[in-house]
């Protein structure tokens, strides 16, 4: 005979979800896509579509659980549709790399990293780093944010990025350094000053 607790199954409380979760799948929302307005209407949707799935809820998991993997989808969707619009050229970025001659590769003078060795213990400073960051990442394009969202945040594998975007893997490869060194110059220029 199994013993009951490992039989006992998570009951939903929908009635409740605004009031328990709203808050937490609001921030984990806006943490990724920097926009209030998009966060709440994520976290909407995410409410909607798990009513809607409340009969096909196993109960294997917790509430929060569940209701999280309903967003991240809900997120992995958005983004999908970002890296569909047109993308443009980036023209205030330039490429921070010598190619010509002999010193093709190697940075730039103007344009090597600045020491990222600061230690900031000040939740105030914590906070201003990463309003900075929110800020970079809102101004890089719509398919280099939606790569470096979905493979550095969300964690998902390669593959899954490929299929979520429509790309090669060559092509995440060469978008997520793009990302990175774009982000590396804003918050450079915005946070170390």
């Amino acid at each position: 005979m199994a013993d009951e607790s490992t039989n006992k199954k998570v009951k939903l409380t929908p009635r409740q979800w605004v009031e328990k979760h709203g808050d937490y799948l609001y921030n984990y929302a806006y943490s990724r896509v920097q926009s209030k307005e998009t966060a709440e209407d994520l976290v909407q949707e995410t409410f909607v579509s798990a009513i809607r799935a409340v009969d096909s809820f196993r109960g294997d998991s917790n509430e929060i659980t569940w209701l999280i993997a309903i967003l991240k989808r809900k997120i992995i969707d958005y983004y999908r549709k970002q890296s569909r619009k047109k993308e443009t050229a980036i023209s205030h970025f330039n490429t921070p790399f010598n190619n010509e001659g002999h010193l093709t590769g190697h940075w730039i003078n103007e344009r090597v990293p600045k020491n990222w060795d600061v230690k900031y213990s000040d939740p105030m400073r914590q906070t201003e780093f990463i309003f900075i960051l929110e800020m970079c990442l809102s101004a890089l394009p719509a398919k280099w944010k939606t790569v470096f969202v979905l493979k550095v945040m969300e964690e998902l594998k390669t593959e899954q990025v490929c299929k979520e975007v429509g790309i090669k893997p060559s092509n995440v490869w060469v978008i997520l350094h793009r990302a990175k060194l774009q982000l590396r110059e804003c918050i450079e220029k915005r946070w170390l000053k």
